[in-house]
């Protein structure tokens, strides 16, 4: 998913388009990590960057995706991009 999500409309507040996105997000995690594994990997990890626009995104953890939201939401930013690329993945085990 790579997308600028727009924060302003005519006759929805700000407070329910925010929500809108949070739940398009929650959705599309969802069904990524519900597809079935390759052979090779234990579970979908997720590259994320959020940002004011495509080209200032920062890097971050796909579990800070919703603090992310809000902090620009707080900053008054009428739009936002986001991006999340999902890839599989293999978890390493250390000995002890």
């Amino acid at each position: 998913m790579k997308k600028t999500f727009e924060l302003t409309h005519p006759k929805i507040k700000a407070a329910r388009m925010v929500e809108s996105v949070k739940h398009e997000v929650k959705k599309y995690l969802k069904r990524e990590r519900n597809k079935s594994l390759p052979e090779d990997a234990d579970y979908w990890d997720f590259d994320c960057k959020i940002g004011k626009s495509e080209t200032t995104a920062d890097v971050i953890h796909v579990a800070t995706i919703n603090q992310q939201i809000d902090s620009l939401v707080t900053e008054g930013v009428t739009s936002f991009y986001l991006e999340i690329l999902v890839k599989p993945a293999t978890r390493s085990f250390e000995e002890k």
